[in-house]
């Protein structure tokens, strides 16, 4: 069995690159370990096809995000001749647990007024 799942902040901002016709994008997070003294692991995580462009689009560099993946294990050999291994997360699922389009630089910010989420509930749908 070969399960990840994942919570955590990005360390910076996603990079998203073309292999072919396939969207690529990578990114690290942040992942707080359990325990009382403050530690985190930083996994690098890859995303394939439209869920790609999204993580591009919606994430930033700070924003909380979750994962659901698998471990993927691979080596290179350096420019100095050394064997390099690595450990990646492969996403299959990436949730944005904190909403936002990336900020477009706008001159009159007193004219606009921040657009609701899709999953923002109205007052009136709450049911209790």
């Amino acid at each position: 069995m070969n399960n990840v799942s994942l919570i955590g902040r990005l360390v910076r901002d996603p990079e998203l690159r073309r292999a072919g016709e396939t969207s690529v994008c990578t990114f690290t997070l942040a992942v707080n370990r359990p325990g009382k003294e403050k530690q985190a692991d930083f996994p690098k995580i890859t995303v394939f096809g439209k869920q790609a462009e999204n993580c591009d689009k919606f994430l930033t560099k700070g924003k909380l995000c979750g994962v659901k993946g698998r471990i993927q294990t691979g080596s290179y050999t350096n420019k100095d001749g050394a064997k390099v291994y690595t450990t990646d997360v492969v996403a299959e699922m990436v949730y944005f647990l904190e909403w936002g389009e990336k900020q477009a630089v706008n001159e009159n910010k007193e004219d606009t007024e921040p657009i609701p989420q899709e999953n923002e509930a109205q007052n009136d749908e709450i049911p209790f």
